[in-house]
């Protein structure tokens, strides 16, 4: 590692002068040369990494690397949009000095899944593949495996078969994480063993469904991949394709997407990733913090590791405790956050009675802090499951303070923008049955079997035309039945540009809107911002595809009224919290059974994981960081000992040898009472319980 740093730090001040401002740990990692080998950085929370990966592509441009050759692989098209900025300006910074890099621009950043879908069409006559496939959601997903789960009559079988979205996340996790479907089984759905023979039938007939109907899924856009990577002519192809690959998160990587980039580059030249293995808490979506745990052995020699410590974001004593917590996970790269934002005040350990208390201690605390210059925006509240917050919320509710929760419906899930998109997705492609069943059934008049049938006869002829005007239609829907037709072949044609198809697909649906949904007036403004997205690209396809890999986040029936308010607080997920920071942070119910919650501690690893959340939210605290420990939770209807209250502990991921990282606190604090009445005993034992519990 220090040879790594002097030898960055000892370059000519002149030579890398755009890389004066990273610190010597970040230059060495943006500096660090293709011949070199591969290289893993691991950025601690708050460390600057987005800094250090954009500097790491300009200095690659810099040297000589064709820009259109570098492959930059993130996790939201919000990453990748930024991180190409961030690139574009370090350049023009080095153009000043270098005419021959303006104007250098990435072709190829991305998400995975985005990446996955442009190769796909690049590749799909060589694969099998339909070039003009369109690209099913997970709703969507779940409702074609649905059809073939019916068709199959595997709904019909007497006993609990799994439904559609819990078929869907053991396709999902299969075909993810690389493990055969027994597995998948007895590590997670042990209730569903006994149909693993009917479920491999049903995966069979979904993907057979898939192809004849041209359509992919998310998971799809890896695999398809993973195949075309595992192919050794193109595996050449496609490494010879791309000089680079930098993959960020790293430690949120699956196996299969794993797979590709070692796939893409057998030897490791030219590759570099970057991650925190402490920040690894998405195996819920199969990723595995073994990627980042094994990747420099995968190589020979092995990758050069270069650690980032140097945090930018919390005071000191956020810092040593978050610290303390990550220390006694089993194992990782060591290495010890620290900031020069020095601060007296550490963070807090509130003890409270039960919940009703956490969350009057909450209010309290963010009133306060709003008072003090901090705005509620700049403030979060984190939990580990999104019913957590239930009581806080209605107490929020009560005092009319306005929140946004982060974690609830997605724009692509609302009923009205699916209708809208579904029109659009079964015109691109007629053959996909669930956009169809969806398009059909918007009209009055028409039902399943009416759609079934029209479906039949468009994947019969392959003329959409002639299999509309010869369908056999409800006298109810008649006149509609006209305009959509003529929607169609306007569409068909092409008579309109783009994106004035999607223009024309809102003006026919307007008046289904209206008859559809009674809050039509409000579900029109998300059609409306449709369409401002639809102006943003090139062409339907695009535009099909990228909003599904992409989608925008709330609908304005999630999130219109808060956002009305010119300040409101953050309720979020910790999941939700990652890659966020606030000024203050309030962890809620700190006790075992919520973090680790005890659906989570079967294993080592899930503990492990559940440390690790832990880490994450801390870390997300710039100024202040308040930890709240409830003694009991109310709990209703528990079969065999009735409503009651249940005294908690808190969380094992800080025991009482850390006592000394945090202030502690016991809330509310009990008046001096006189000698001629004192507290009632349950009190007084409660008192005595929330005090010894500090050690």
């Amino acid at each position: 590692m220090q040879s790594v740093v002097s030898s960055v730090i000892e370059a000519p001040a002149d030579a890398h002068d755009y890389l004066s401002r990273l610190n010597p740990e970040q230059r060495a990692a943006a500096a660090h040369g293709p011949a070199d080998g591969p290289l893993l950085v691991i950025a601690g929370a708050g460390s600057g990494k987005t800094n250090v990966l954009a500097h790491r592509v300009a200095h690659l441009v810099a040297e000589g690397a064709d820009p259109g050759a570098i492959l930059l692989l993130t996790f939201s098209r919000r990453a990748a949009d930024e991180m190409s900025r961030r690139v574009e300006r370090i350049v023009r910074q080095v153009a000043a000095r270098r005419p021959q890099l303006a104007g250098a621009k990435l072709a190829w950043a991305g998400t995975f899944h985005s990446i996955g879908a442009r190769l796909l069409r690049d590749y799909a006559p060589r694969i099998g593949l339909n070039p003009a496939f369109t690209i099913h959601d997970r709703e969507d997903s779940a409702d074609l495996l649905n059809l073939v789960r019916h068709e199959l009559g595997l709904a019909d079988t007497g006993k609990r078969f799994p439904r559609k979205h819990t078929c869907l996340a053991i396709y999902s996790a299969a075909v993810n994480t690389l493990a055969p479907l027994p597995d998948v089984l007895a590590q997670r759905y042990s209730w569903c063993t006994e149909f693993e023979d009917d479920l491999k039938r049903l995966f069979r007939a979904y993907v057979e469904a898939k192809q004849a109907q041209h359509v992919l899924d998310y998971d799809d856009l890896l695999l398809y991949w993973a195949h075309l990577a595992a192919e050794p002519a193109l595996a050449a192809e496609l490494g010879a394709r791309f000089s680079h690959v930098l993959v960020d998160e790293y430690q949120d990587t699956n196996a299969l997407q794993a797979s590709i980039v070692k796939a893409l580059k057998p030897d490791g030249t030219g590759v570099t990733v970057v991650g925190d293995d402490a920040q690894s808490i998405y195996a819920f979506r199969g990723a595995t913090v073994r990627n980042i745990l094994d990747f420099p052995g995968q190589f020979t020699p092995p990758a050069r590791i270069v650690t980032l410590e140097q945090n930018y974001r919390s005071t000191q004593p956020i810092l040593a405790a978050a610290n303390g917590v990550i220390a006694r996970a089993r194992e990782g790269y060591a290495k010890s956050l620290w900031s020069g934002r020095e601060s007296a005040a550490r963070p807090q350990l509130v003890s409270v009675r039960d919940e009703a208390d956490q969350a009057a201690f909450i209010v309290e605390t963010v009133l306060e802090r709003r008072e003090a210059g901090i705005a509620l925006k700049q403030q979060a509240v984190l939990f580990r499951a999104s019913h957590h917050s239930a009581t806080l919320e209605v107490e929020l509710v009560r005092r009319n303070i306005p929140f946004v929760k982060f974690g609830g419906l997605k724009f692509l899930e609302a009923a009205h923008v699916k209708d809208a998109l579904a029109v659009l997705r079964w015109i691109e492609n007629p053959r996909d049955r669930v956009a169809g069943f969806r398009t059909l059934q918007l009209m009055p008049g028409i039902g399943p079997k009416t759609a079934a049938q029209v479906l039949d006869q468009v994947a019969a002829v392959e003329d959409v035309a002639m299999a509309l005007g010869e369908a056999r239609i409800p006298p109810a829907a008649a006149h509609a039945w006209q305009d959509f037709r003529a929607l169609v072949d306007s569409l068909h044609g092409r008579d309109l540009p783009w994106p004035a198809e999607f223009e024309a697909v809102g003006r026919w649906y307007a008046p289904h809107l209206e008859r559809l949904y009674e809050d039509a007036e409000m579900r029109q403004s998300d059609i409306v911002q449709l369409q401002q997205i639809a102006r943003t690209y090139p062409s339907r396809q695009r535009f099909l595809t990228e909003l599904t890999l992409d989608p925008p986040d709330a609908t304005s029936d999630e999130a219109g009224a808060p956002l009305r308010d010119e300040d409101y607080l953050i309720l979020s997920t910790i999941h939700s919290a990652k890659g966020q920071e606030w000024a203050a942070v309030t962890l809620l119910n700190a006790v075992d059974g919520c973090i680790p919650s005890d659906l989570a501690t079967g294993t080592p690893h899930e503990i492990e994981e559940e440390r690790r959340l832990l880490y994450v939210a801390m870390t997300r605290a710039k100024d202040h960081l308040q930890i709240v420990v409830p003694q009991r939770f109310y709990v209703t209807q528990q079969r065999g000992y009735g409503d009651r209250h249940v005294y908690a502990g808190r969380t094992r991921f800080i025991p009482p040898g850390m006592a000394e990282l945090f202030e502690t606190r016991v809330w509310p604090e009990v008046e001096p009472q006189s000698a001629a009445s004192p507290p009632p005993p349950e009190v007084v034992e409660l008192l005595s319980k929330m005090k010894q519990m500090w050690g």
